[in-house]
């Protein structure tokens, strides 16, 4: 079994999270692929998010019909600030005869040697770097201190390139804000919640 685990807040997931996803199961033979909304990501500490279960339930929504991709609330039901490496270990244990594949944009392969045991999270998952068309090879270099190699290789091997979609979470969050179309820019289901449930609006209450 060949598992993708795509970490983040997806507050809120949109198509790009979604093409991502689909990219990584297609390119790299995935059977499937699970989305781990954070709780507290570690690097967005003081930043406010709208609240794990709500997260959840539009990712479910946005998923809904595709075999292969399922949400894991693990992260959230914990709690706090989580780590990939404490993650990983814990979807390892209920899955412990499976591979598996981080996906992670490659804008922020230079950053994961700043991550919590980051010489485990590359023992315990093949790190796909996923890159926009268009754009250069990510430079794996930064690894070269951390990781063998043959294992530099190995992740190499396993990029992706997916078409570029200019759509983010957080201009998103300003179209609604601001009363704007986000038509288009993620699934139907997930556009009628936010609008039935009031999200992302200045005047929205906290749920």
């Amino acid at each position: 079994m060949r598992l993708g685990v795509f970490g983040g807040t997806f507050d809120p997931v949109h198509y790009a999270h979604l093409l991502l996803a689909e990219q990584c199961r297609e390119q790299c033979r995935l059977d499937r692929v699970i989305f781990v909304p954070s709780a507290v990501p570690p690097h967005k500490l003081g930043q406010a998010l709208t609240p794990g279960p709500v997260r959840v339930e539009m990712l479910r929504l946005a998923i809904a019909g595709h075999e292969q991709f399922a949400v894991s609330t693990l992260e959230v039901e914990r709690g706090g600030v989580n780590y990939t490496v404490d993650t990983l270990r814990c979807l390892r244990e209920n899955e412990p005869e499976a591979e598996f594949f981080f996906l992670l944009g490659a804008d922020m392969l230079h950053d994961l040697p700043n991550w919590r045991q980051v010489e485990r999270v590359c023992e315990l998952a093949t790190i796909v770097a996923v890159r926009r068309a268009g754009c250069p090879e990510p430079d794996f270099a930064c690894l070269a201190k951390l990781v063998s190699q043959d294992r530099i290789e190995h992740f190499r091997r396993h990029q992706v390139e997916m078409p570029a979609m200019g759509l983010s979470g957080t201009e998103i969050r300003r179209r609604v804000r601001e009363g704007l179309s986000i038509r288009y820019m993620t699934p139907r289901g997930v556009e009628k919640y936010i609008e039935t449930h009031g999200l992302y609006r200045s005047d929205a209450v906290k749920h």
